[in-house]
């Protein structure tokens, strides 16, 4: 998991994931056990809270996919993305950027995600 491109199409993947026992099995893949996530909706710590941010984030926008908005842009341990959810090849609903650092064996350790773009009510 050296190449940074793949893990971001991996963490995009582990959100689009519908199937709860495949979506732990992609999280553990691509993330450290004690992973934090942190957006300006939620903080998390680990597997199991970010597996319940995702339902809950399927759950208020079933039907919808992410999808990177952008090349990824990384250095050393840390990348940043665009990405969007939205319906697939339409215009996003939402619009976010993620920084994510990850650990000595190549999983996400931290992501810090900030929404440039949200519907109204969220």
């Amino acid at each position: 998991m050296s190449d940074m491109n793949e893990l971001v199409q991996r963490y995009l993947a582990a959100w689009n994931e519908t199937d709860g026992a495949a979506r732990r099995a992609a999280l553990a893949e691509v993330f450290a056990e004690d992973a934090v996530y942190t957006d300006p909706l939620v903080s998390v710590r680990g597997r199991d809270g970010l597996d319940a941010t995702i339902a809950a984030v399927q759950g208020q926008f079933g039907g919808l996919v992410f999808s990177l908005g952008g090349a990824v842009d990384a250095h050393h341990d840390v990348a940043r993305f665009t990405w969007h959810l939205g319906p697939e090849g339409a215009e996003p609903v939402v619009v976010g950027f993620d920084v994510v650092v990850t650990g000595d064996d190549g999983r996400i350790r931290q992501v810090l995600g900030f929404l440039d773009k949200v519907p109204a009510g969220v």
